[in-house]
């Protein structure tokens, strides 16, 4: 019986690829910088970024400061524009996904969320309309780990006080996120409404075709009345 559904973030309850998108290579665009350069230096600190060991201002500083390329000016410019995307991403939280979890938490389902963010995404994550739905946020910048990790899924569990195949992952499949969550036991599914919006090369995981998917967030619900 499925007592909690344990989401994802990005692609999976909002979608990056709303509006205004700015990844490094826009960022290295902007600032007027070799974009393999600022590819290297910034996805070198991904890891501590997302486990809140620097903002994304203290980011941009490190990796513009690799390439001998820092201002205070350009880690401003980026970072505004980042957070001009997250707007986007935000203001167009699907009516679908919000419906979702009003739903689940009318039929007494716990919800979970477990999410790999940088310091501006978390922002904009505790300050949307989702936030206040969940029972427990692990969001990987304010714990200091990360998916996949297995100490992440065994907090979430810990948390909910449910047993693990009592727990309903619903991820995009990003982070290898389905696979681990399997491996702890939950009942993972990948998340494919989001999919379309996608495109290369930041389509952030393909269909897989070892879980079962969800076309629409009410299809969900569909999988948890089937598995009572």
């Amino acid at each position: 019986m499925i007592k909690a559904v344990v989401f994802d973030m990005f692609e999976t309850l909002v979608s990056l690829f709303e509006g205004r998108t700015y990844f490094s290579e826009n960022i290295a665009e902007d600032l007027g910088v070799d974009v393999l350069q600022f590819q290297k230096a910034w996805h070198e600190i991904e890891v501590d970024r997302s486990r809140g060991k620097y903002t994304i201002k203290e980011g941009l500083e490190i990796a513009l400061n690799k390439i001998d390329a820092y201002s205070e000016e350009k880690v401003n410019l980026a970072a505004n524009k980042r957070l001009d995307s997250l707007e986007d991403t935000f203001n167009a939280i699907p009516e679908e996904s919000l419906q979702l979890l009003k739903d689940l938490k009318s039929q007494g389902i716990k919800i979970g969320l477990m999410t790999n963010t940088f310091s501006d995404e978390r922002d904009k994550i505790v300050q949307s309309p989702l936030y206040p739905y969940f029972d427990v946020a692990l969001i990987s910048y304010e714990v200091g780990m990360s998916k996949p990790e297995p100490e992440m899924y065994q907090k979430m569990i810990d948390l909910l006080g449910v047993e693990p195949d009592e727990i309903l992952y619903v991820g995009d499949g990003g982070s290898n996120e389905l696979y681990e969550a399997r491996e702890m036991g939950m009942h993972p599914v990948q998340c494919t409404w989001f999919y379309e919006k996608a495109f290369d090369p930041h389509i952030p995981c393909p269909i897989l075709e070892d879980f079962p998917h969800a076309k629409r967030q009410c299809e969900i619900l569909d999988y948890i009345k089937n598995n009572l």
